[in-house]
């Protein structure tokens, strides 16, 4: 059942969405697009989650292989069954890139295809030595969506965004870095502490900070260059922010802030 593919627990302010296929590599089939946009927004509306972090199953240190390869002569053997396929993948990287929590993609061993769709939409990724990573519609006759490529081209940009989508070659961690594909490198042995640890340095900082900031920068992407009035407001009313007000008085007292808005 879905539950069984995708599931979330909950610790420390933190949230945890496993991807949980391991018999399929944790490839993602339709039904687990659907549902990933309906996990985000009981995620996104509990005042006790802070941070998601999205990995494969704790056993089998896999994050995503792929998409269901069976899809492809059931589903997906015809435009019809494709379209409706992408508009479920597109909802799904939507409501991820929307997500107003920060998001961080705990990879090991492969992220193929749609597991790069999903890391991708994070707002960062980390990443074991063990991590493999290939963007591969190149190999079946496909072409990659746009937002999948704007993401890709944002990140790593354009010349080297044509040679992953181009060649479909599989690349190793280092080289994802070089790229600008992840943030972190880990051992295998540290990757989920150091993900873990850093995930719960944020749940102690501001979060209208933290939320504000990656909502200007998503604006930023998306093509804003100057400050609109929201963005002024929003920066404006920080300063009237009970949260502020505690951060400059644990400043001029030494001692560690006790942030209360959400």
């Amino acid at each position: 059942m879905i539950k069984d593919y995708l599931f979330v627990e909950k610790k420390n302010q933190i949230a945890t969405l496993y991807i949980n296929r391991p018999e399929k590599r944790n490839a993602f089939n339709y039904e687990m697009w659907t549902k990933l946009p309906d996990l985000l927004k009981d995620l996104e509306q509990d005042p006790e989650v802070k941070v998601l972090i999205i990995r494969g199953d704790a056993d089998s240190a896999i994050f995503a292989a792929g998409a269901d390869i069976n899809e492809f002569t059931t589903l997906r053997s015809t435009a019809t069954g494709e379209q409706l396929y992408n508009q479920a993948v597109t909802a799904a990287e939507s409501a991820l890139l929307h997500f107003p929590k920060p998001t961080i993609a705990m990879i090991q061993g492969y992220c193929i295809g749609g597991g790069c769709i999903i890391a991708l939409a994070c707002d960062l990724r980390f990443s074991s030595e063990s991590g493999k990573f290939a963007i591969t519609p190149a190999k079946i006759g496909l072409i990659y969506s746009f937002s999948g490529t704007k993401n890709l081209v944002d990140l790593v940009g354009p010349a080297r965004a044509k040679d992953l989508l181009f060649s479909g070659r599989e690349i190793s961690v280092y080289e994802a870095y070089s790229y600008g594909l992840v943030e972190r490198i880990l051992t295998d042995e540290e990757v989920e502490e150091k993900t873990y640890e850093y995930a719960e340095t944020l749940t102690k900082l501001a979060q209208k900070s933290i939320k504000g900031a990656k909502r200007i920068i998503n604006e930023i992407k998306g093509g804003m260059t100057q400050e609109s009035e929201q963005i002024q407001e929003l920066t404006v009313t920080s300063y009237a922010s009970s949260d502020y007000q505690e951060g400059v008085k644990a400043f001029l007292d030494k001692r560690a802030p006790n942030f209360k808005e959400v």
